[in-house]
C-alpha cells in the first residue's frame, strides 16, 4: 500500500565503478572495466531504473604508491566522451554525466565537445568539472605542473565561464535551419572572451544544443571549491553521507547561493553512496562485512596507511596495531591521488585513539575510516533510509556506486525502486526529456518558474 504523504523527490545518478577501494574489482562476479558491453549493461540498468543520470568517471594518468602503479588503479579506462556519446545511442532519456578536467582542456574544445553530447543525446548532457594542480599528473600535457595550486579554481572559473560564452554566442532568434537540406544558413555570430587565463575569439560552430547550457555538476570540498560550485554549478558531488555531515554541508552549500543571485533549488547536493541488500538487516550488514574485507585486503590497507605516515610501513602486521612512530610529511608516497589528510599528525593522534578505543586492528581502522555513506538493510529499510536522508535536508538523493561491474546495480533497481515508488518518493515515468527536466532545474535562456522534477 503506498503511503500518502507530500515530499521532495529522490533524484538517483549511477556512477561507472570503475577500480577503486569502493568496489572488488576481483570479485568472480566482477566483469570487465572497458569492454563497451559493461557501461551499455550498467547505463541500461539505470534507465530502467529511471534514474536521473550514468555518471562517469575519469582518471588522467595512473596513480603510483612507492614507486609502483597502485593495485586499485583504473586501467585502460577508455575515452569519456567517447563512451557517453555511444551510449546516447542505446540510451533515450537517461542522463550522461563527464568528468573532464579544466586544466588541461582548452574552451573552445569542451564547448564544442559537450554541446555535441547534448545535441546527439536530445539534451541529456552533464559536467562533472574537476581541477588539477599536481605536476605528476601534469607531466602527460605540455603544461606538466606549471599551474599552481592557488590558480586551479581561477582556471576553472575562466574555462566554464568561456565555455559558456561560446554557448551563449548563439542566440535562438538568429539562426535559421534549413532542415530540408540539414544545414544552416544566415549571419553566425561572433564570440569574444577576455580574462587572465584566456583571451580567444571567432565563430562557434554548433548553434544552442537542446539545454543551452549541459548541467554543470562540481565536487571541491574546500571553501573556495564550495565557493566556486555555489556559483557555478547545477548539482554538487558531495563525500558529506552520514545524516549529520550532510545536513552541515547542505545547509551551507544552500546559504551560499543567495549571494550569486540564485535560488535555493538551483543546486542539487548529491553525495555518493553505497548500498548492500539482504532479507534482513542483520542478514545485509552481515553481507557489508564481507564485502568491506573484499574491498580493503591487507596491501590495501597497508597501502592506505602508507599514505597518510609517509612511511614504508610493509613491515607491519595489518592485522596488528598502529605503528608507535609518528608520521612524516611525505606527498610523493602516493602520486595522482587527492590528499585528504592535510595534516598527518592529527590524522595519525585521531586514528590511534579510535584504535585504541575500539580495540582495532590496522585493517579493521582503515576499513572504518575509508568507508562511504552505506545504506544497509532490506530493500524496504534501504528505500525508507534513502528517503530520509532526503526529506531531513541532508541531500536532494543521492550518487549510487555499485561494487560490481556492470551488475552491481541490477538488484537496486529490481528491490529498492519499487519500494521508494510506493513511498510516493520516486517517479514512476520519465515525463522529461531533457536532464534538466530530471532534475527541475531551469533552462539558462528561458524565463519562467522553476522545472518541476520529473
Amino acid at each position: 500500500m503506498a503511503i500518502s504523504r507530500p515530499g521532495r523527490q529522490v533524484h538517483l545518478a549511477a556512477h561507472f565503478p570503475g577500480v577503486n577501494n569502493t568496489t572488488v574489482w576481483n570479485d568472480p562476479e566482477s566483469g570487465s572495466q572497458i569492454d563497451f558491453d559493461s557501461f551499455v549493461h550498467l547505463a541500461r540498468t539505470a534507465e530502467r531504473g529511471l534514474f536521473d543520470f550514468f555518471f562517469l568517471a575519469e582518471g588522467l594518468r595512473l596513480r603510483e604508491h612507492r614507486g609502483r602503479i597502485h593495485d586499485l588503479d583504473v586501467v585502460g579506462r577508455p575515452d569519456t566522451f567517447t563512451v557517453l556519446n555511444a551510449l546516447a545511442g542505446v540510451t533515450t532519456r537517461l542522463g550522461l554525466a563527464g568528468t573532464i578536467n579544466t586544466t588541461y582542456n582548452e574552451p573552445f574544445e569542451l564547448a564544442r565537445q559537450f554541446a555535441t553530447l547534448d545535441h546527439l543525446s536530445g539534451g541529456r548532457a552533464a559536467w562533472n568539472a574537476v581541477t588539477s594542480s599536481d605536476a605528476f599528473t601534469g607531466e602527460n600535457f605540455r603544461r606538466g605542473g606549471y599551474l599552481p595550486h592557488a590558480q586551479r579554481y581561477t582556471r576553472a572559473a575562466e574555462v566554464i565561464a568561456a565555455t559558456r560564452a561560446l554557448w551563449d554566442s548563439w542566440p535562438d532568434d538568429t539562426v535559421i535551419i534549413d532542415r530540408e537540406r540539414g544545414v544552416f544558413t544566415g549571419p553566425i555570430p561572433e564570440f569574444r572572451y577576455t580574462g587572465e587565463q584566456f583571451d580567444i575569439s571567432g565563430h562557434y560552430v554548433l548553434p544552442r544544443s537542446p539545454q543551452g547550457h549541459p548541467v554543470q555538476i562540481q565536487a571541491g570540498d574546500s571553501d573556495e571549491g564550495r565557493e566556486f560550485g555555489a556559483a557555478t554549478a547545477d548539482a554538487i558531488f558531495s563525500r558529506h553521507g552520514e545524516l549529520a555531515a550532510g545536513q552541515r554541508f547542505y545547509t551551507d552549500m544552500k546559504s551560499r547561493l543567495a549571494r550569486y543571485g540564485r535560488q535555493r533549488d538551483d543546486l542539487l547536493i548529491l553525495p555518493a553512496a553505497t548500498f548492500v541488500l539482504g532479507d534482513n538487516r542483520a542478514d545485509a550488514e552481515e553481507r557489508a562485512r564481507h564485502i568491506r574485507r573484499q574491498q580493503v585486503g591487507p596491501q590495501t590497507a597497508i597501502s592506505f596507511l602508507e599514505q597518510v605516515w609517509g612511511r614504508d610501513l610493509s613491515g607491519y602486521d595489518p592485522d596488528g596495531p598502529l605503528p608507535d612512530l609518528d608520521p612524516v610529511d611525505d606527498a610523493n608516497i602516493t602520486r595522482g591521488r587527492v590528499r585528504h589528510a592535510k595534516d598527518p599528525l592529527a590524522v595519525a593522534r585521531d586514528w590511534r585513539a579510535r584504535a585504541e578505543a575500539q580495540k582495532l586492528s590496522i585493517r579493521e581502522l582503515i576499513i572504518e575510516v575509508t568507508a562511504r555513506q552505506q545504506f544497509v538493510g532490506s530493500p524496504a529499510q534501504v528505500a525508507a533510509d534513502i528517503d530520509h536522508y532526503v526529506q531531513q535536508d541532508a541531500a536532494d538523493g543521492f550518487i549510487l556506486v555499485p561494487r560490481l561491474t556492470p551488475h552491481g546495480l541490477d538488484e537496486f533497481v529490481d528491490r529498492v525502486i519499487p519500494e521508494l515508488q510506493e513511498r510516493g518518493s520516486f517517479r514512476t515515468e520519465y515525463t522529461g526529456t531533457t536532464l534538466r527536466d530530471h532534475l527541475g532545474l531551469r533552462h539558462p535562456h528561458r524565463s519562467g518558474e522553476q522545472v518541476k522534477a520529473s
